[in-house]
């Protein structure tokens, strides 16, 4: 039977390794659009970076409801739904320096300033999202 996740659960499952995150934005249409993004956990807020001219991107700038799922899809099957509302920011200092910390998390440190050099430029968006909304349960299968 599920359990639910408490606090130092979900922020401890949500930040360990290399899982990805399935972002879902709110398209023009009010339709939903779904991408994987690499991210981190900032006390209680989500920070990625994105494209200006993406799709999530632009509909982030429209519309900053946000919903991000991060799932195990090994048995007995662990889940966290994270939703709130995204604020981006153009500033390049604050993006490369997430973007290097986003890179190592991802690729390892040595890879770092890489990452932060290549995505903390003009035309990538540094994003929050203040966590509104926790669902996050383990052992679904149980």
């Amino acid at each position: 039977m599920a359990q639910k996740m408490n606090d130092e659960e979900w922020r401890a499952f949500v930040s360990y390794g290399t899982r990805t995150g399935k972002l879902s934005t709110v398209r023009a249409d009010g339709s939903p659009h779904v991408a994987p993004i690499w991210f981190l956990l900032d006390g209680d807020e989500v920070v990625f970076n994105t494209g200006k001219e993406t799709v999530k991107g632009r509909n982030l700038a429209r519309d900053g409801r946000v919903a991000l799922c991060v799932d195990d899809d090994r048995p007995p099957f662990d889940y966290v739904v994270l939703q709130g509302r995204a604020r981006i920011s153009e500033d390049l200092d604050d993006l490369r320096h997430w973007a290097a910390r986003i890179g190592a998390r991802y690729m390892g440190e040595e890879r770092a300033e890489e990452f932060g050099a290549r995505n903390g430029v003009p035309g990538e968006l540094l994003v929050r999202v203040t966590v509104d909304k926790v669902l996050a349960q383990k052992a679904v299968a149980d």
